[in-house]
């Protein structure tokens, strides 16, 4: 494992973009009071997981947040999702009026109706998502007693003639590694919220210089990742590495000069354990079990989100 001590003493970012800087390259630990900031855009974030029926992983609005952040204008652009599932992000992005690449290896040909009945969805390639008339096909032919199925079948075609959002979101089930059908520079920005790390080490440089590939010069690549202190390590309940400063810039291939807040870690982390938004909103699923980021639902963080913000050079840069 790579050892590191962390005695970067660049200028925060978190300090930076409360203040509204933005360098074009950092590393930054996200700061809780990145919530409080963007209190309207969270409040909004809740609202759209509820009426989809999702949960939030125990920091995923705080990664969201950053992100959302650091992207600025929404609508219009071109957005690659990366390591999407069926995550809030993408279906926020495309109620914004964005085009949405949704990138995950997990296929979501399947994706349920209650995506496509509010969203402008399709697929890359015709395997990438079957068509909702096959799927409504599927829940009639499904076991539920006929009453239920009438029911929500009429239900789900209700919903079909509603407009669906501005925007739209094309299914792409595909390796992060090896996204053949998307163009060199065709990316207005790239979003990873707590994905990249459940590559190993060697797997993410691959990952990280195909989406860098796919961008447009000048563009972002805005991830969130899991900050290690003193050296790297692998989180067994989310499956993902933790991170140093010194790795995460050797992996997206940052300039040393690039800001980091390491520096701050341990008062981050402290202001982590004590943010009651975060502690006492946890989703459901973390109270069935031990086997998790949170076993049975005791506020009891090991590890701290960092965000990566990484833009692509231009020929002459």
């Amino acid at each position: 494992m790579n050892k590191d001590s962390h005695t970067n003493n660049q200028t925060s970012p978190s300090s930076a973009n409360i203040s509204g800087r933005i360098d074009s390259d950092s590393i930054d630990i996200l700061s809780v009071e990145l919530l409080e900031k963007h209190r309207q855009r969270s409040d909004e974030l809740k609202a759209l997981a509820r009426s989809l029926g999702l949960d939030f992983g125990w920091h995923y609005l705080l990664d969201i947040t950053w992100i959302l952040d650091s992207l600025g204008t929404i609508n219009g652009k071109t957005i690659l999702d990366a390591g999407a599932g069926t995550g809030i992000i993408q279906w926020y992005l495309a109620q914004q009026g964005a085009t949405v690449i949704s990138v995950d290896r997990v296929s979501r040909a399947d994706l349920p109706l209650k995506f496509r009945r509010r969203f402008n969805v399709r697929g890359m390639r015709d395997e990438d998502l079957i068509p909702t008339g096959m799927l409504l096909s599927q829940t009639v032919l499904s076991k539920k007693p006929v009453k239920n199925k009438l029911s929500s079948l009429r239900r789900d075609l209700a919903g079909l003639t509603k407009h669906p959002s501005s925007g739209q979101v094309i299914i792409y089930n595909q390796d992060l590694s090896e996204l053949s059908e998307v163009r060199d520079g065709s990316i207005d920005a790239v979003v990873a919220v707590s994905a990249l790390e459940h590559n190993n080490p060697d797997g993410l440089v691959q990952v990280v210089a195909e989406l860098t590939r796919v961008l447009k010069p000048g563009s972002l690549l805005l991830a969130t990742l899991g900050a290690a202190r003193d050296h790297d390590w692998f989180h067994d309940p989310s499956a993902g590495w933790c991170y140093t400063d010194t790795t995460l810039r050797r992996l997206f291939q940052l300039d040393v000069q690039a800001p980091s807040n390491y520096k701050d870690y341990d008062l981050l982390f402290d202001q982590l354990r004590s943010c009651s938004e975060l502690s006492q909103n946890l989703a459901a699923f973390y109270y069935q079990s031990g086997d998790n980021g949170m076993p049975w639902g005791i506020w009891d963080p090991v590890y701290q989100p960092v965000g990566i913000r990484k833009q692509k050079r231009g020929p002459s840069q």
